[in-house]
């Protein structure tokens, strides 16, 4: 009889925000949008329309909350898409739930600064086989900004150059959908966010993880946490 397949969590990222998702976490983790209100000084969830600076909190309450009311269930693997990976980390123990908020705040925060200080930008997903969606990316100068799987990367970039991107990934035979998000985030255009980060990064308290999170940077599990 064939073993059962492991089993992996995965924490969604910034463009998976649902109108219905603060009833969740009103229910499931209340301190934690007590927390968000208290240090954003409103309600992020009645702010998510003005940015990353509430998204990023409001999504990293939500998905803490969905998997508080699973019953905190544990898993061979975790992992995050993007900002999912501070919910995985906080799910996996290698850093509290409060911390883990406060980070998502800061990052929120210092993505969209950077974001409006650059050229208006976005992120586009490409569906479909073939490598044209490389050689478009590197003829306009646009980031791959996440390889997700075969048959689906998403480009990151400056919006005209990203427009540009779409008539031609077409004609390659490929579908594009452009993300819910408010700038080119992982690309260069982030890069002035990195110092202030890390800073806050290194006055949080972190450990071990009680399974492996899987990194997307690198798909192989952290071993530089704690």
């Amino acid at each position: 009889m064939p073993r059962p397949a492991p089993t992996a969590l995965l924490f969604p990222g910034q463009g998976s925000q649902t109108p219905d998702m603060r009833e969740t976490v009103e229910r499931a983790t209340p301190e934690l949008l007590e927390q968000a209100i208290a240090s954003l000084g409103s309600d992020p969830f009645e702010r998510i329309d003005e940015g990353t600076a509430f998204v990023q909190p409001a999504l990293y309450c939500a998905s803490l909350a969905g998997w508080a009311a699973a019953g905190r269930p544990s898993a061979a693997f975790m992992a995050g898409h993007s900002l999912g990976e501070l919910a995985a980390l906080a799910a996996a123990g290698s850093l509290s739930e409060s911390d883990g908020l406060e980070i998502a705040i800061v990052r929120g925060r210092l993505m969209q600064e950077a974001a409006e200080r650059g050229p208006s930008g976005g992120m586009l997903a490409v569906l479909g086989k073939g490598d044209g969606a490389l050689e478009i990316a590197r003829r306009l100068r646009l980031t791959v900004a996440n390889d997700n799987a075969p048959g689906q990367v998403v480009l990151s970039g400056a919006d005209e150059m990203l427009e540009a991107a779409i008539p031609q990934l077409k004609e390659a035979g490929l579908r594009t959908m452009r993300l819910r998000v408010q700038g080119p985030f992982h690309s260069p255009a982030i890069a002035p966010a990195v110092p202030e980060f890390r800073a806050a990064l290194a006055e949080v308290e972190v450990s071990a993880p009680r399974v492996p999170v899987i990194s997307g940077s690198t798909a192989l599990p952290f071993d530089d946490v704690g």
